[in-house]
């Protein structure tokens, strides 16, 4: 059998910054130990796999695959996947597609910036400063007291820490096994309110997560719609709306820009994150 499989940066404003997965087109027959091989011969921090080129029940099958285990939702394969599906399988033009991921259904609308709808947040515990400020190697004044340190889901959890510098963004080093202890290793997400030197966003974050094999990710769809959220639930600029651009990755050299915006809609909560996408390269798995 063989696979098309592409290359996309996504959160990528130029080609090879961002970050990078692998989207195989295909798969559907495959048994589950066979997507997870490929997904760790790719090694990418994920593999998606569009299941079928038609739609079902109004949306394309994509699984999320790590090298370590399939994920229900992710940020960055999600716009990549329907990045790809836009430009590569579809005939005719639109201006949005839903994915079918196991975590729910992920709306993308198209243009210069993709944007996908995350599913509704919701908020978990919050966390003591002292011992956190402990396993990032900081001292509790370093973090933004103002606000609280707090897990939140879009469909996938993360811990989101404020900050008060770039400085102390720059001084972060986990002790993720310190971590794991406290908070159970879930995402870790820190961000503070300024840009890098030159940088084009309105916060700076770090993304962390050790226990699905990734040290420090460049870009995080998933956990900035938690920050998204959280933004927006603790009124961090003081407003009822986001719109704000996220610098991410610029300790490991691959810059990445990535959109939010969250608002009221009723009784709902409107989150979007949006980033460029730029395609690398494509081949065949045989």
């Amino acid at each position: 059998m063989s696979l098309t499989f592409y290359i996309v940066d996504v959160f990528a404003e130029e080609k090879y910054a961002g970050n990078q997965l692998a989207v195989v087109r295909g798969g559907a027959d495959l048994p589950d130990a066979a997507l997870q091989k490929i997904a760790l011969e790719m090694n990418y921090p994920e593999t998606t796999f569009i299941l079928a080129e038609e739609e079902r029940d109004g949306g394309y099958d994509v699984r999320i695959f790590t090298p370590g285990g399939e994920v229900p939702f992710a940020g960055h394969p999600s716009l990549g996947t329907a990045y790809v599906i836009w430009q590569e399988i579809l005939a005719d033009p639109v201006e949005h597609v839903t994915l079918n991921l196991e975590a729910g259904r992920i709306p993308v609308t198209f243009g210069e910036v993709l944007w996908m709808r995350q599913l509704q947040p919701t908020f978990g515990p919050t966390l003591d400063p002292a011992p956190l400020a402990r396993t990032l190697d900081l001292e509790e004044v370093d973090l933004d007291g103002s606000f609280p340190i707090q897990e939140v889901s879009t469909g996938l959890p993360a811990l989101i820490v404020p900050l008060k510098s770039l400085d102390t963004l720059r001084r972060c080093k986990v002790d993720w096994e310190g971590y794991v202890e406290l908070a159970g290793g879930k995402n870790l997400y820190v961000f503070c309110p300024q840009p890098h030197e030159n940088g084009s966003g309105d916060l700076s974050a770090r993304m962390f997560a050790d226990d699905l094999g990734v040290p420090e990710d460049p870009a995080t769809g998933s956990a900035a719609g938690c920050l998204a959220a959280y933004l927006l639930e603790h009124r961090y600029f003081g407003t009822d709306s986001v719109d704000v651009r996220v610098e991410q990755g610029y300790e490991i050299g691959r810059p990445s820009l990535l959109y939010l915006r969250a608002r009221r809609e009723g009784d709902e909560t409107g989150i979007h994150v949006g980033g460029k996408v730029q395609m690398v390269a494509r081949g065949e798995l045989v």
